[in-house]
């Protein structure tokens, strides 16, 4: 079984920003193709998870930027399969220039979701056995992000464009949202923490604020049934970078 998949690209213009970068979530979409495509070659396809009641989905994500590559830039990807934890399926991927230069090295926490009930199933319970092996090259697991007291405040509600094949929205879909609060960034750092699916036609309250520094953080919440209980978590990022804060 080999633990080791590359895939090489193009950076394409609908992948990069007003600035001509990359943006964060074509970043993190390369991630979740190359990721996807080791899967399916390790026979964990989305039907072949279906039969079984299952689909992927993504619990945290870390990235480290060296450099955001611009349109028509060779982007050449590796990834792999770390040792599963009792609760997910680490993978980390590392990206490279066409000169062999650090892009970005990304570490994902992935879980296998019961398509029924919505509820994740443990690597011990779910019949799927994915191998892992430590390079010595990973960046740390992403951790999780505690909610803020943010003073900036905006509305999004779920689109079908947002949705996924498994009718939620999509963890590329956040990134979007996310750096079009930011018009003049150089990312450094990102994690992303899913804690509850979106679901077409939901409202989400996005809540930010930013450093002096330049750490980025938000809260995305949804409204419960019961008015009288505090908004659900949905999602949070965490965003270090260099920021043009006249721009802002």
């Amino acid at each position: 079984m080999e633990l080791l998949y590359e895939r090489t690209v193009t950076v394409e213009n609908r992948d990069v920003n007003e600035n001509g970068l990359m943006k964060l979530s074509a970043l993190l979409r390369y991630v979740q193709e190359v990721s996807g495509g080791h899967s399916d070659l390790l026979g964990y396809t989305w039907d072949a998870l279906a039969e079984k009641g299952l689909f992927w989905a993504v619990l945290r994500h870390k990235a480290v930027i060296h450099r955001l590559p611009k349109a028509g830039e060779t982007v050449h990807l590796q990834t792999w399969p770390m040792p599963a934890t009792r609760s997910a399926y680490p993978r980390a991927v590392r990206a490279t220039d066409g000169q062999g230069d650090l892009l970005f090295e990304t570490v994902s926490l992935w879980v296998l979701m019961n398509t029924q009930t919505r509820m994740m199933v443990l690597p011990g319970k779910s019949g799927v056995d994915v191998p892992g092996v430590l390079r010595g090259m990973e960046i740390s697991t992403p951790g999780s992000l505690a909610p803020g007291d943010h003073q900036n405040k905006k509305i999004w509600c779920v689109s079908p464009d947002d949705l996924d094949i498994n009718g939620h929205v999509n963890n590329t879909k956040y990134l979007d949202h996310t750096e079009s609060l930011l018009p003049a960034i150089t990312p450094k750092e990102l994690t992303v923490c899913y804690l509850a699916e979106a679901l077409l036609g939901q409202a989400l309250t996005l809540r930010w604020s930013i450093t002096d520094d330049g750490v980025l953080s938000l809260d995305g919440t949804r409204a419960r049934e019961d008015p009288g209980e505090k908004p659900e978590r949905v999602f949070a990022v965490k965003l270090c970078c260099s920021v043009n804060q006249s721009e802002l």
